[in-house]
Formats: structure tokens, C-alpha cells, sequence
């Protein structure tokens, strides 16, 4: 049997959406290959029985279950399927330490790992599966259904091109190959006078912890 970490799930209705009626709702939790137990909220059309098709939801990068995902979860749970819409690792209710950090590989094991949740779900077709990635995990969602051929659909809105924002900046700001150069030279410079401090600065300006007064 896995390991599964003790979080502290919020169990009262906490989301930026109104909670609709037509759909029951339920906090669930999954362990991935890497250890990560995973929060997740579950949406069920109300009165249904025999196997759904079901779908998994996460993003956008850096959101949470309580925003766009969780969102999308319970409008495609009004139509048909049972969903989850689950926070990746480091984030939110979910476990995993550091926390707010990101890893393309195993923000995909997360798609991944939801799979074989639901597949593993008496009330789900696991012939029905699909995925929805938000913004920057469209990617990851892509990702996942290259690899897993348990993934039946895979939808992603996708907004802009996060590799080439992260190469050229927002709309070609960073352009310039001298200058881009040079940052990443200053990051390496960082890294070194990190380690011989004994203490790696946050890259990237990701504040931890954060203030009490955090939005």
C-alpha cells in the first residue's frame, strides 16, 4: 500500500465559484510515483449511476483547485463526467516539500498519477478518461497524453508559449541573445554565492514564506 501523507484538507466550500446544486462534491486525495499525496476536489453529477467518463483538471501554472480548474471541474461534471480538479505537487492542499516550486516532469507524473485514481474508481470508465490543462499546464497535460495511452482526450487552453516567454520575455522584450547571456551568467554567479553562503536564494523572486497580508 502507498504512503500517503496527512494533509489538512478545508472540507467547508471554499472556492471562487458559486457551488452548484446539480453536482454532489468531495475531497479526495492520491499518491503519485514520486511519494506526493495529492488533494483533489471531485465533482459528480448528482443522481447518476453506473460508470461515468471522467476527466482530471489542473492548472493554470501556480493556481489552485479553488480557481479556474475547479471551475471547469464541476461545469463538466453538469454535463456527464465525473472530474477532479486536483493541486499539483509543492501546491496548495497538496503535499510535497519545497512547496510553491514546479517541475515539468512531475507536474505531468500528476496528470498521470489522477489517472490511475480514476481508473482505479468503481463509479468511472476507465476506457472514458481524459485530461484538461489550463494555461501553463497544457503543456503538462500534452505531456502526459503523449506517455499515457490510458489518456483517451486531452484538451489544453493554452494562451501564449510559456518556453519562448521564458527564452525571448513577454512579446520579444528579451530579444536580445547579449543580454540574455548575461542573465544567465549573473544566475550562475548567484548559485555560486549561494552555496558558499550556505543558502540558496529563491529564484525568480517567489517570496517563502509568504506574509501574513499575502493576497
Amino acid at each position: 500500500m502507498m504512503q500517503t501523507e496527512k494533509l489538512e484538507l478545508t472540507q467547508e466550500w471554499d472556492k471562487t465559484f458559486p457551488q452548484d446544486t446539480r453536482v454532489d462534491h468531495e475531497k479526495v486525495t492520491f499518491v503519485n510515483r514520486y511519494g506526493v499525496t495529492l488533494a483533489a476536489d471531485l465533482y459528480k453529477p448528482k443522481g447518476v449511476q453506473g460508470k461515468l467518463p471522467a476527466l482530471a483538471v489542473s492548472g493554470p501554472f501556480g493556481a489552485v483547485k479553488e480557481q479556474a480548474s475547479g471551475l471547469y471541474a464541476q461545469e463538466m461534471a453538469t454535463r456527464g463526467f465525473l472530474a477532479i480538479a486536483f493541486d499539483p505537487s509543492f501546491t496548495g492542499e497538496s503535499g510535497g516539500q519545497p512547496r510553491r516550486v514546479a517541475s515539468p516532469g512531475i507536474n505531468t507524473e500528476d496528470f498521470c498519477a489522477a489517472v490511475d485514481y480514476l481508473s482505479c474508481r468503481d463509479d468511472v470508465d476507465p476506457e472514458r478518461i481524459g485530461i484538461i490543462g489550463i494555461c501553463g499546464f497544457g503543456g503538462m497535460a500534452i505531456n502526459a497524453a503523449a506517455l499515457d495511452p490510458r489518456i483517451k482526450a486531452t484538451a489544453a487552453m493554452t494562451m501564449y508559449d510559456m518556453s519562448r516567454v521564458t527564452r525571448e520575455g513577454y512579446f520579444g522584450s528579451s530579444d536580445n541573445k547579449e543580454a540574455r547571456d548575461e542573465q544567465r551568467r549573473a544566475w550562475a554567479a548567484q548559485r555560486t554565492a549561494d552555496y558558499k553562503a550556505g543558502e540558496y536564494t529563491r529564484a525568480g523572486g517567489v517570496v517563502d514564506p509568504l506574509p501574513d497580508d499575502a493576497p
